[in-house]
């Protein structure tokens, strides 16, 4: 009797044990629930346009703090959806031109803070970085710094096409601060680890990587290297607004960009440089 009465206790208390822990994660959910529908609040904000820079201002407050909280609430394990999660809050944010050209977009930084924090082998959202923060946010110091930490969690093997993190380097260096020596070896850097693998892409890569490190070391302050890097930032998937500063850099740097009938991109150059 007194076995089974302990038993009886053993299990009410597990049960009610597991009751305690389920409540807890109930209410853990939607406090994430909650936190987590913020964006679209502030996305109905913004729609509005009497919107005051004020009330705008308050938004953009209100959201760096709840990305300085994503930088240090525990994953459990979870640290990829947040990355991809936070990873689209971003692409909300950027794309909102209306607003953006009300507030800038100093919030860019933080974004990818949270985002490769949390997941560094995350490749395309260094492109996002680069752009937005050295380009938008006039911030290439930080995007160099967060890209320079990505770096250590990545090699020329994993994960796929990691040699574009280098590149993106390079661009930041050239373009935006003119450390033509740094973005020199960053291109080099770039061109070993894509020459490591066969497929075209990689292989063009490499290519390209090489000559623009190639023109840098005989002449740091080469045009055609500086067309080379714009052309690159061009022929990547970016944004309209980004596309287009390319090729108004690539013109006033004496290029031509030429269109091809599928899309993609030919630059004619002056035979100076």
């Amino acid at each position: 009797m007194y076995l089974y009465s302990a038993n009886l206790t053993l299990k009410m208390f597990a049960l009610s044990r597991q009751g305690v822990t389920t409540s807890f994660t109930v209410c853990l959910c939607m406090l994430g629930v909650c936190w987590f529908q913020l964006p679209k609040m502030q996305k109905l904000l913004h729609s509005k346009q009497t919107a005051s820079q004020q009330t705008l201002q308050r938004e953009i407050h209100l959201e760096k703090l709840r990305l300085n909280f994503l930088k240090r609430i525990p994953a459990f394990g979870y640290d990829n959806i947040i990355a991809n999660w936070v990873y689209l809050n971003f692409v909300q944010y950027f794309g909102d031109d209306e607003v953006r050209a009300k507030t800038g977009y100093s919030l860019s930084p933080e974004y990818f803070e949270v985002i490769l924090e949390r997941d560094p082998r995350f490749i395309p959202a260094y492109l996002s970085l680069s752009t937005s923060t050295s380009i938008y946010a006039g911030m290439p110091e930080r995007s160099i710094n967060i890209t320079e930490k990505g770096l250590k969690s990545l090699s020329s093997q994993t994960p796929e096409k990691s040699y574009y993190v280098w590149r993106y380097k390079g661009t930041d260096e050239l373009l935006f601060l003119g450390k033509s020596t740094k973005a020199q070896h960053s291109f080099e850097m770039a061109a070993n680890w894509a020459s490591q693998h066969m497929d075209e892409d990689s292989q063009q890569a490499a290519s390209v990587s090489q000559q623009t490190a190639k023109f840098l070391s005989r002449n740091p302050n080469s045009k055609f290297a500086r067309i080379a890097t714009w052309t690159m930032v061009l022929n990547n998937q970016v944004y309209e607004k980004t596309r287009q500063r390319a090729i108004n850099e690539i013109e006033a740097l004496g290029g031509k960009v030429i269109t091809n009938p599928d899309g993609s991109y030919k630059i004619k150059l002056s035979e100076n440089d």
